[in-house]
């Protein structure tokens, strides 16, 4: 049913899917960000969701061969995504695709990517306007390490408390001993602490959401372990540290959250963000779905029905 091709848009790898059966419009397009931390996953990884909404949604779909980190250094990640989206957007029409419909979709880092993305071309005059970003169960900020999704899932397989924090430290090539000083917060200056309060809280979070949740004891800045980890505080690693003057004019969000997910909490608080700005937001909320869960879509047995259900909520809100 698709026509599928790797190419390389502006020197990124990537592998478009085209639906065969030819269509009286312009179709929607779809660019597709990988998870995994930013070091692992492939086009190929992901091909088997990709092929699926390629399918179900009648979109072309364009996943995005980003480089891995630590062989390229952040953040050359985040940059060959934006290139490629950028291709698309400017060629969209080679494709069949109605450029003024085009969707980012990714999830965890990808989601990251998706985010970080909107936001670097809302002020772009020379591009159409992405339509919508997917993001599925994304990292969005390195400040609080100790909201209640992560005291909740702190010891749960495939992305545990501290394994975040290893994995960020080995995606920004950092020292890895810096990691309980991280866990801690004592990377973050109390102004920056006073400043991202109204964005990142416990407080935030619905009542729901936060039972047996503790409050962290404080804990001293440690001015070196700062020093040390400046990019966990850019917007491109945090994006829920943007401004309200960026945030307002991000597009149509759709946001999947799971319950069993270090990063419930971040994907609640970026909802939270675009609604009071005025940003229409879908929200999907997956009970038993965990961190990773969309990585086994696709393999009969061995899926999960949180795995469909994430791709199938995907597809329902491209459409």
């Amino acid at each position: 049913k698709l026509f599928i091709k790797d190419l390389h848009f502006d020197e990124v790898p990537v592998r478009i899917y085209l639906p065969r059966v030819p269509s009286a419009s312009k179709r929607r397009g779809v660019v597709f960000f990988h998870g995994g931390c930013g070091m692992f996953g492939s086009i190929r990884s992901h091909e088997r969701i990709c092929r699926y909404i390629a399918r179900s949604s009648d979109s072309v779909v364009v996943s995005v061969g980003y480089r891995l980190s630590p062989e390229h250094e952040y953040p050359a990640q985040t940059l060959d995504c934006l290139i490629a989206t950028v291709h698309f957007l400017k060629t969209a029409e080679n494709y069949g695709v109605d450029p003024d419909r085009i969707i980012v979709c990714g999830d965890s880092v990808g989601g990251t990517f998706a985010a970080t993305i909107c936001q670097e071309l809302i002020n772009r005059r020379d591009i159409p306007k992405i339509r919508a970003q997917v993001l599925i169960y994304p990292f969005l900020q390195a400040l609080n390490f100790n909201l209640p999704s992560y005291q909740k899932n702190a010891f749960i397989a495939f992305l545990s408390r501290e394994r975040t924090v290893h994995f960020i430290l080995k995606y920004l090539k950092k020292d890895c001993s810096m990691k309980e000083a991280i866990l801690a917060g004592s990377h973050v200056p109390e102004s920056m602490n006073l400043k991202s309060r109204k964005w990142i809280n416990p407080d935030l979070i619905p009542e729901i959401f936060k039972l047996g949740y503790k409050p962290p004891l404080p804990t001293s800045f440690l001015p070196q372990v700062h020093e040390e980890t400046k990019e966990l505080f850019e917007t491109r690693l945090s994006p829920l540290l943007a401004e309200d003057a960026v945030v307002r004019h991000l597009p149509d969000t759709c946001i999947i959250t799971c319950e069993y997910d270090v990063l419930r909490d971040d994907g609640l608080l970026y909802k939270k963000r675009l609604e009071d700005n005025n940003v229409k937001v879908t929200w999907y909320h997956v009970e038993e779905g965990f961190h990773c869960a969309l990585a086994f879509f696709g393999y009969g047995i061995f899926s999960f029905p949180s795995s469909s259900k994430m791709v199938n909520n995907t597809v329902n809100f491209i459409k």
